[in-house]
């Protein structure tokens, strides 16, 4: 039963690669399912480890690399079609790559696992909603009225800088849990040691 966590981790591995298959062929209706899903089994997953303590070593390295792989990988599709900002996608990269090497070194040299917070949680959540709505407007498109597709992109625009921004907050504020800026490590609930997990 403690394996559950990584088995849906890899299912939406799997899931992403079908959806960038499908979005290639344009299946976008199929593509907002697979999404839905795949982000489904990504609370779950969270839920089961923490809930019952099946965390796993395998599981702090692919669950991290699961999330980014299914963000990145849908807002490098949408990017493709035009539904999403390239500079945005530039800005994201760049800080998905410090978060990485981030965490890495703190892995590495201080003996800490990164964990979530509430302003990485607010920008996932946030990057769900608009990734979610966008897929919508691609397999609706012909059911949306002309006049509410405006209002549609403003709002799409709206959240997607929110994301961003957000996560780049989240940038900073583990910069500086991490110690990177400002006052030095520290214990917080932003990270805990490997020996209390």
């Amino acid at each position: 039963m403690r394996h559950i966590p990584n088995i849906l981790t890899c299912l939406r591995i799997l899931m992403v690669i079908a959806f960038i298959i499908l979005f290639v062929h344009q299946q976008y209706m199929i593509c907002l399912i697979l999404y839905v899903l795949a982000f489904v089994t990504d609370v779950l997953d969270g839920f089961l480890a923490r809930r019952f303590n099946w965390v796993s070593d395998f599981g702090k390295l692919v669950d991290p690399f699961a999330d980014k792989f299914m963000l990145l990988s849908a807002l490098i599709c949408l990017v493709s079609v035009g539904a999403f900002p390239l500079y945005l996608m530039i800005i994201l990269a760049v800080k998905e790559l410090l978060m990485v090497f981030g965490g890495l070194f703190l892995l590495k040299k201080k003996n800490v696992t990164v964990y979530a917070d509430f302003s990485g949680k607010i920008a996932t959540g946030l990057f769900f909603a608009s990734i979610t709505l966008s897929l919508v407007k691609l397999a609706f498109t012909d059911l949306i009225p002309a006049a509410a597709l405006g209002i549609f992109d403003t709002v799409l625009t709206v959240l997607y800088i929110a994301a961003v921004a957000m996560s780049i907050y989240s940038l900073f504020h583990y910069a500086y849990k991490g110690g990177f800026i400002g006052r030095k490590y520290r214990e917080s609930n932003a990270y805990e040691t490997d020996n209390k997990q």
